[in-house]
């Protein structure tokens, strides 16, 4: 424990160094092990055979069976020597049928059994006449024998025995110097793990940015973390196109099951329409892209992983458009309301002004008269307002408009004839508004730009037939022809200040949502000059799950209305 807990201490490059290392002493170690006593073992049987043939040479000798069979030590003894000497043996001996030395290294145990000193009866060799191999501690020491009986003339009967020996020092000689080579091995293993650990370590350092495991644990765990708190959908593949990453706003965003692990599985069976795979093809990054998805309308960021000139990857963001535009229209509800209630403040303030000092010169029937007017004109407008439409909201929206306008030293007028009164439940009114509203600011800022004051604004409702109708008149310059498909892209105004070009987009984009269709034309203003008409048509039963469809048939159908 304390040896894990000191390694945690140590760089990556060292740990990989020293473990490394130690798996290559240990193997090498256990290999030398196992190679050394395998070696031992195969030069014991080498030797022993080898023994084994020079005592059957000699036992073949016609010299030595006629020795053996009279028992010539004086024969013998000089030839051991002779025959040890030529077959590098330590020792070659000599016993009759009774296993008692005829010749040996050590003349003074000449005559005596060949059992005394190593218990070995030499059974196998004089009693079945076979040769065999033995090891055992003789009088000289450990050594490794081949003892061979010693056939008549005849070949029919055993006379006597041969023993060649080789002293077991030799092979520990040969076995120590193998020993040597195999540490030589071991200390060549070692140092070549250290430099292949280094250059491992290096590089695969390089592949995790220099980070140390616990760093990139500590980023994960803040990745994940990271991931499940942000509020927008995030959706990674790899190259070949399957989920790394599929955080939970993804799956609340696209409302789709949330038991399923998405992990693993090819892009195209869980999104099939994300283009995700395109970006991967193609590499180039694609942003704030509009795109309709599993039934949602989303404001989506697709960013190529790319490492070396390799396209290893494709990040993609997203979130529903209409919580962008909620964004926008909550700052644009909030500028209504505040030059609502400023143009009103304003424009009491100066009544207020005037009706004090008519009260001052004591011209209480005129002050009386402006207090009837003001009265009269605002009630006649919500009483308009109250006929026209029983929905609050959008009383509120045009009751601010006509505050505005009023500030502006325009008029803005509603239709005798318009009704509007169907509003279905399901219509989001915060969206209507934010249409209307933007129309409504257009044509004020167009009319008071080319008109002057006194200009008028006309506002058209209707919810005859299967669709809503609403049409906003100024009486601005008006829209050339060549010009009418590009207001409502945006980022384009005709306007010189800054702050411009995004209202218009956002109505097109709330009514394309809402399953509708806005056109612009010029028309002939009652003046005798130019202006705009803006007609917005949104169809009763809102689809919200299929608005491409909803579009190509209430385009087909407005189109020909209009």
């Amino acid at each position: 424990m304390l040896r894990m807990l000191s390694l945690r201490h140590l760089r990556l490059k060292w740990r990989m160094v020293l473990i490394l290392g130690v798996i290559a002493v240990l193997q090498t170690g256990m290999l030398g092990h196992f190679a050394i006593r395998y070696l031992d073992n195969v030069l014991d049987e080498q030797i022993g055979q080898q023994a084994m043939r020079v005592a059957l040479a000699i036992a073949a000798s016609p010299d030595v069976v006629r020795a053996v069979e009279a028992k010539d030590s004086d024969f013998l003894q000089p030839l051991s020597y002779k025959l040890a000497h030529s077959a590098e043996a330590r020792f070659v001996v000599f016993g009759d049928k009774d296993g008692i030395r005829l010749a040996h290294p050590f003349p003074h145990m000449i005559g005596n059994s060949m059992a005394d000193d190593d218990g070995d009866t030499n059974e196998p060799a004089l009693v079945h006449g076979k040769p065999y191999v033995s090891k055992a501690l003789g009088s000289i020491g450990w050594s490794m024998r081949g003892k061979a009986p010693v056939f008549d003339s005849e070949g029919t009967k055993v006379i006597g025995i041969v023993s060649v020996g080789y002293m077991l020092d030799t092979v520990d000689r040969l076995v120590s110097n193998h020993r040597l080579s195999m540490f030589f091995a071991i200390g060549g293993a070692f140092l070549f793990s250290v430099f292949t650990a280094v250059w491992f370590a290096s590089h695969f350092k390089k592949a995790i940015f220099n980070l140390e495991p616990e760093q990139i644990g500590r980023m994960f765990q803040e990745r994940n973390a990271t991931l499940e708190t942000v509020r927008e959908g995030i959706v990674a593949i790899n190259h070949e196109g399957n989920v790394t990453t599929f955080n939970y706003a993804a799956i609340k965003t696209l409302e789709l099951p949330e038991n399923i692990n998405y992990i693993g599985k090819h892009i195209q069976s869980v999104l099939p329409d994300s283009g995700m795979l395109d970006v991967l093809e193609q590499g180039e990054p694609q942003y704030d892209q509009e795109v309709w998805l599993h039934n949602h309308l989303l404001i989506a960021n697709r960013i190529p992983l790319i490492q070396g000139d390799q396209v290893t990857g494709v990040v993609s963001s997203f979130r529903l458009k209409n919580e962008v535009d909620l964004v926008s229209r909550k700052l644009t509800r909030i500028k209504q309301y505040a030059e609502s209630l400023r143009s009103q403040s304003h424009e009491y303030n100066n009544k207020l002004h005037t009706i004090a000092g008519l009260i001052q010169i004591d011209a209480k029937d005129e002050a009386l008269a402006v207090i009837g007017q003001e009265s009269s004109s605002h009630q006649a407008f919500i009483q308009q307002l109250m006929e026209v439409t029983s929905d609050s909201i959008l009383a509120g929206c045009l009751l601010g408009k006509y505050n505005r306008a009023k500030e502006l030293g325009l008029e803005l007028v509603i239709e005798q004839d318009s009704q509007m009164s169907a509003l279905p439940d399901d219509l989001p009114r915060e969206q209507l508004v934010s249409i209307l509203g933007n129309l409504i600011d257009n044509a004020l800022e167009a009319t008071l730009s080319h008109h002057g004051k006194g200009g008028k604004v006309t506002v058209i409702l209707s919810d005859f037939g299967k669709e809503l109708i609403f049409e906003v008149e100024d009486q601005g310059p008006g829209i050339a022809t060549e010009d009418q498909d590009k207001i409502f892209t945006r980022g384009y105004t005709t306007k010189t200040s800054q702050g411009h070009g995004i209202g218009l987009d956002l109505v097109k984009s709330l009514t394309e949502h809402l399953g509708g269709l806005i056109t612009v034309e010029s028309i002939e203003a009652e003046t005798g000059g130019t202006g705009s008409r803006f007609t917005l048509y949104l169809p009763k039963q809102l689809n919200h799950h299929n608005n491409n469809i909803q579009n190509k048939g209430s385009t087909s159908h407005m189109e020909e209305q209009s």
